[in-house]
């Protein structure tokens, strides 16, 4: 098992930024990744970023691209979503989760944390 626990949340004006935690804890394994999905209310559950924790290959969606940057901190077991010129169409629950594929799909995550608000106000 892996417990997952973002942190970092909160309300900030557009063009403002956040930078969200990802603490992971439990059993690790081989090709470990780590995602951050947001949902907002109404819409479907979407990919954002994620990072491979072995070298550190990452993969964006289109929509943050340039904005976001996914990192890692091995020694803490942490990961993080660096948000830079948020928008309002931003606002969602942000969620951490844990696979071994570097890939969009949240299928192919097994592990998910509680997830963390983000509110961008215009």
């Amino acid at each position: 098992q892996v417990q997952l626990v973002e942190s970092g949340g909160g309300l900030v004006q557009a063009g403002g930024s956040l930078r969200l935690s990802c603490s992971a804890s439990g059993r690790t394994f081989t090709n470990f990744v780590m995602g951050w999905f947001r949902q907002a209310p109404g819409k479907e559950r979407e990919f954002v970023a994620a990072i491979r924790w072995s070298g550190g290959n990452t993969y964006y969606a289109s929509s943050v691209k340039g904005r976001f940057t996914i990192s890692r901190d091995n020694a803490k077991n942490t990961g993080y979503l660096q948000m830079n010129n948020l928008k309002p169409e931003d606002t969602a629950v942000y969620y951490c989760a844990a696979g071994s594929s570097l890939t969009g799909s949240s299928r192919f995550y097994n592990y998910w944390g509680q997830g963390t608000q983000v509110t961008v106000s215009s």
